[in-house]
């Protein structure tokens, strides 16, 4: 099998535990022999946008990565493809076109003195964990840019997380080449009217939580959480490239420029 010209020759299947998923799984089982992640040259993964990212984490803590090829059987499914049982999963892979995309590498420093590295696909979101609001100083390169940010929280996304919690807090879409951060307020207070920044991704990020005992701030990367963060420092993992296969007409890129004339 190729996709672009590459040969994947082994071909592992996984899927979520949600009884779609393990009736798809069921039902491809036939279709070929399945190898173990750890053997093969890329991965088809069932189930939601969510199952993925879990995927694609593993692979990260692994230290192994390879390309990942998804169908939907989840909700939104945004990295993911459309599930056909009657398509012959082979030939999809295929014909799949490539999408590679960075993470955020993040340092997550907690008020006892702890230091915790963990790695961002989406965005990474400090968020009050009290009904105190949070405060948050923000540096971003070699300067403090805001002294003290008022508000329930604040997120960095990537330009492939840019759609998701991002956009619900009115963040901007961004392109999936255009080697940008995007920056994002969570309901601020103050400055009231500032409404976030796009950066480029080379820079690095500081977020310091200000009275953290008294307003505590927990940190969310994807499906990670840590609680009572005193800072995070982040920026993107120029190392670590994940690749996502999609069928042709349908890869991130255009889903992310689609997502921007959604009018209902």
């Amino acid at each position: 099998m190729t996709s672009n010209g590459t040969p994947f020759q082994r071909l592992a299947l996984l899927a979520s535990d949600t009884p779609r998923a393990q009736e798809a799984h069921y039902a491809l089982l036939n279709q070929g022999e399945w190898v173990p992640v750890s053997q093969a040259d890329a991965v088809v993964v069932l189930g939601g946008d969510g199952f993925m990212l879990q995927t694609l984490h593993a692979m990260i803590d692994s230290g192994r990565v390879i390309p990942a090829y998804g169908m939907n059987l989840g909700t939104v499914g945004f990295l993911m493809n459309r599930y056909d049982k009657r398509a012959a999963i082979a030939a999809r892979v295929a014909k799949a076109r490539r999408w590679s995309i960075s993470p955020l590498r993040v340092e997550a420093i907690t008020q006892d003195g702890e230091s915790h590295e963990f790695c961002a696909i989406n965005e990474l979101s400090l968020l009050r964990e009290t009904r105190q609001t949070a405060k948050i100083e923000v540096t971003v390169g070699d300067r403090v840019r805001i002294n003290e940010l008022v508000c329930d929280g604040v997120l960095v996304a990537t330009p492939a997380g840019s759609t998701a919690y991002n956009l619900s807090a009115n963040g901007p879409i961004l392109p999936l080449d255009s080697k940008m951060l995007a920056l994002t307020p969570i309901s601020p207070f103050r400055p009231r009217r500032w409404r976030g920044a796009i950066l480029p991704d080379r820079m690095k990020i500081i977020l310091k939580v200000l009275d953290p005992s008294k307003r505590p701030v927990a940190a969310v990367a994807d499906q990670k959480e840590l609680r009572d963060i005193a800072e995070v420092r982040l920026q993107i993992a120029q190392d670590i490239a994940l690749t996502l296969l999609f069928d042709p007409g349908q890869s991130l890129e255009e889903r992310i420029v689609a997502e921007q004339f959604v009018t209902g």
